[in-house]
């Protein structure tokens, strides 16, 4: 993906060639911001790029977290009562 002239309009199939490319990055996982400092345009920009492309977008805060495993929580917890 390339740099896009800041303030240059993006227009007809430019802007459906970019909106798809746009569209395949953000399924694939990417974020709203990460593809704005790809393109260089603002997060706004992205995010119109993407819904009028038809993206159904993610909530904010990413995707579902992973719980973190047992071990993990009891060593975690152990070592906060043990710092009481």
């Amino acid at each position: 993906m390339t740099k896009v002239e800041k303030g240059k309009r993006i227009t007809g199939s430019a802007r459906t060639r970019m909106g798809a490319d746009l569209k395949k990055k953000y399924e694939k996982g990417a974020s709203i911001r990460t593809l704005a400092r790809l393109t260089g345009r603002s997060y706004g920009f992205v995010h119109r790029i993407l819904s009028e492309s038809g993206v159904q977008l993610r909530a904010r805060g990413g995707g579902p977290h992973r719980r973190r495993s047992q071990a993990t929580r009891t060593a975690r917890s152990s070592r906060q009562i043990g710092a009481g």
